[in-house]
C-alpha cells in the first residue's frame, strides 16, 4: 500500500469511528470493508480519533489493555492483548452516593472488573516487574464498560483497536496507596482473587492471574506493545492503565446490578446499578 492510500484509509476509519461513537450505531467490521486494515494501521487509526476527541475538548488520561484474559481469545478471534485511549470524559469515580451508570447509546454493553495503576514515573522497555512496581504510586478496583459497535461482538483485533478499544467508561472504586507496604502489595497484585456477581444470581470468577499473569505483566506487555508502533505515545507520569477484565466480561441492561467481592488483597468490591 503507498502512503497516500494508507493516509487515505486511515482518515476513512478514523471519521467513521468517530461520527458514530455515542450513536448506539452499529457497523460491519472495517477488516471486511477495508482488508488492507492492519494492527498497526489500526493504531494510527486510533491516534487520530484520540486527537477528533482531543479537539472537541476530551483530554487523553490514560490506556486501557483489551483481551488481557486469554480464555476469551477464542471466543473473539482475538490472538493477542489490545489497547486504547482512555478520556477525562470516560473515567468517573465510582461512590456510594454514586452507583449508577446510564447504558443509553451503548450497543451490546458488558461489564469488566478489573485493576488500575496509576503512574507516578514514566515506564520504559525493558524494565522488570519490580521496577515498573516502582513506577506506580497507588492502584485501585475499578468497572470497565465496554461495548461492541460491531454486530455480535465479531471483530478482529485491528477493529477493536480503530474502535476506541471497545472502551465505554471507566467507573474508579478507592485509592490505595502501595509504597508504604511495597513487598505486600505486589505479592497480593499477582495472587489475589475476584467474584462477579449479578443481582439474578450470576456468578463469574477471577483470578489476578487472569490478565497476562496478573496487572502487573499486563503493564509490562502494554510497555512494550508501544515501543513496537512509532505512532503510538509512551507512557507518562499521572496516567491511569487500567489491565483488563479479571473475570468473563458480562452483558449487562437496564434495571440490573452488579457487585465485586475480592479476597487476597485489601481492595473492597464495588457495586454498579445500570439505568
Amino acid at each position: 500500500m503507498t502512503r497516500g492510500k494508507q493516509v487515505e484509509l486511515i482518515d476513512e476509519i478514523a471519521e467513521e469511528a468517530f461520527a458514530i461513537l455515542g450513536t448506539g450505531q452499529q457497523v460491519a467490521p472495517f477488516s471486511l470493508r477495508y482488508p488492507a486494515l492492519d494492527l498497526a494501521t489500526a493504531y494510527k487509526v486510533a491516534a487520530q480519533v484520540r486527537d477528533m476527541r482531543g479537539a472537541r475538548g476530551e483530554n487523553a488520561i490514560g490506556r486501557k489493555i483489551g483481551f488481557t484474559n486469554r480464555a476469551v481469545w477464542g471466543g473473539y478471534g482475538i490472538l493477542a492483548p489490545i489497547w486504547n485511549y482512555m478520556f477525562d470524559s470516560t473515567v468517573k469515580d465510582l461512590t456510594a452516593a454514586n452507583e449508577t451508570f446510564a447504558l443509553v447509546d451503548l450497543p451490546e454493553p458488558r461489564i469488566e472488573p478489573e485493576i488500575v495503576l496509576h503512574l507516578t514515573s514514566a515506564p520504559h522497555a525493558g524494565m522488570t516487574e519490580r521496577e515498573l512496581f516502582d513506577c506506580i504510586d497507588w492502584v485501585a478496583h475499578c468497572f470497565e464498560i465496554v461495548h461492541s459497535i460491531f454486530p455480535g461482538w465479531a471483530f478482529k483485533a485491528a477493529d477493536a483497536v480503530a474502535a476506541y478499544g471497545v472502551h465505554s467508561a471507566l467507573l474508579l472504586g478507592d485509592r490505595h496507596e502501595i509504597s508504604r507496604k511495597p513487598a505486600q502489595w505486589a505479592e497480593a497484585l499477582s495472587s489475589f482473587t475476584v467474584e462477579l456477581v449479578g443481582d439474578d444470581g450470576t456468578s463469574r470468577p477471577g483470578h489476578a492471574q487472569n490478565v497476562l499473569g496478573g496487572p502487573l505483566k499486563a503493564l509490562q506487555f502494554l510497555v512494550e506493545e508501544l515501543a513496537r508502533y512509532p505512532a503510538s505515545e509512551p507512557l507518562r507520569p499521572g496516567e491511569l492503565v487500567t489491565t483488563g477484565t479479571l473475570t468473563e466480561a458480562m452483558p449487562v441492561g437496564i434495571g440490573q446490578t452488579w457487585s465485586t467481592q475480592l479476597s487476597g488483597i485489601d481492595i473492597q468490591g464495588l457495586r454498579l446499578r445500570f439505568r
